[in-house]
């Protein structure tokens, strides 16, 4: 860890305002986007976002530097926005994997889409299998953990991304389709 973090991660422990904004301003940017992975509107992931900062303020004394800062902090973040979103999750039916029916023909690849043509895809999927889809691709977390996270069986976040991975490929086969490239 360089010695301007350590500086700044001390000053902030110690409350100084200042501090503690310039280490927002840093990072604020890029937790926001954590945040809109996991939320649907822009005032929800804001909400989270402002939580997530109060928390790293507070627990900012037993950051040991074992991680990069980013990190450490995003996982804050990634924990407040699926507490957040933790209720929600059982409100949506789980689709068991061996119910799934694997496509063999795409008439499109993901390759094929901008990224936002890709997070508005992704933000259409109903919000359980939006959440494991971030966490297990976009985050890179085993299913497992996101077991571990939410409190669920592997095999329900594993059927969760697969399903997932259907919904939008359905998605993207509708595009092609409505546009004639299919």
């Amino acid at each position: 860890m360089k010695p301007v973090e350590k500086k700044l991660i001390r000053d902030c422990i110690d409350g100084n305002r200042k501090s503690q904004e310039e280490l927002y301003k840093l990072y604020a940017g890029k937790m926001f986007l954590v945040c809109m992975r996991y939320s649907k509107e822009q005032q929800e992931a804001e909400d989270i976002l402002q939580e997530s900062f109060i928390k790293i303020f507070k627990q900012l004394k037993s950051f040991k530097g074992e991680s990069s800062l980013f990190f450490w902090m995003k996982r804050i973040v990634i924990n407040t926005a699926l507490n957040s979103q933790r209720s929600k999750l059982y409100l949506f039916p789980m689709v068991d994997v061996n119910e799934m029916k694997e496509e063999t023909s795409q008439s499109s690849e993901p390759s094929d889409y901008s990224m936002e043509e890709l997070m508005n895809m992704i933000n259409k999927l109903p919000q359980s299998s939006r959440i494991i889809f971030n966490l297990y691709a976009v985050e890179g977390y085993k299913h497992h953990e996101i077991a571990d996270m939410l409190k669920i069986s592997i095999g329900t976040s594993k059927s969760q991304y697969a399903r997932a991975k259907q919904l939008l490929r359905e998605q993207m086969t509708d595009i092609s389709h409505k546009y004639g490239q299919g």
